[in-house]
């Protein structure tokens, strides 16, 4: 799998999670399956699909439909078709087919039934619990994004771990104390 990223900090932790990373330019000409995630616009541009592999594969799951530039490519094109709901095919002037899953828009979302209910159970929690957080301690709450608290976050998966029955274990008193001092150790 090929990263593609902006922020050095992200693309590092790829490169330690053992991924390659590399500018968009050039995975281009590699890749098989492309799949944005970015929230910005046009991340694939008409110059990276133009360097494509013959039946590369392109969605975005990002951002609306702006993260792929389905106008530039639409213009490198020759000819265009469904070839079954949610994957249009694009013949480029080079002769190589680009295929756009779910018109560009987030695909999840697009050609999907909708989120099952054992993933909207918990956004529901996640938000119900932060709409609560919120209205106890909103006298000090500045007038900006937060992001959820991690108690929250916490909670919410304790209960959803133990709605599917899986166990998991508990530091000990030695271990906490361990890892809140320095105490130990060299």
């Amino acid at each position: 799998m090929i990263v593609c990223e902006v922020d050095p900090l992200r693309a590092l932790e790829a490169v330690m999670d053992g991924y390659q990373v590399m500018p968009i330019a050039k995975a281009a000409l590699l890749g098989d399956f492309f799949c944005t995630l970015t929230g910005d616009i046009n991340v694939i541009r008409a110059e990276h699909f133009v360097g494509m592999k013959d039946g590369a594969i392109v969605s975005n799951s990002g951002h609306f439909d702006v993260e792929l530039d389905l106008p530039g490519l639409s213009e490198a094109s020759v000819n265009r078709r469904m070839i079954r709901e949610f994957v249009e095919e694009f013949q480029l002037k080079n002769g190589r087919r680009i295929y756009v899953l779910g018109e560009g828009r987030l695909i999840n979302l697009a050609a999907a039934e909708g989120h099952p209910s054992s993933v909207m159970d918990m956004s529901f929690a996640n938000q119900a619990l932060s709409a609560e957080y919120m209205s106890r301690v909103h006298a000090n709450l500045e007038k900006k994004v937060y992001p959820v608290p991690t108690s929250i976050d916490k909670e919410i998966a304790q209960l959803k771990l133990k709605s599917m029955g899986v166990e998991i274990d508990t530091l000990t008193p030695e271990q906490e104390k361990y890892l809140s001092s320095w105490e130990m150790g060299t």
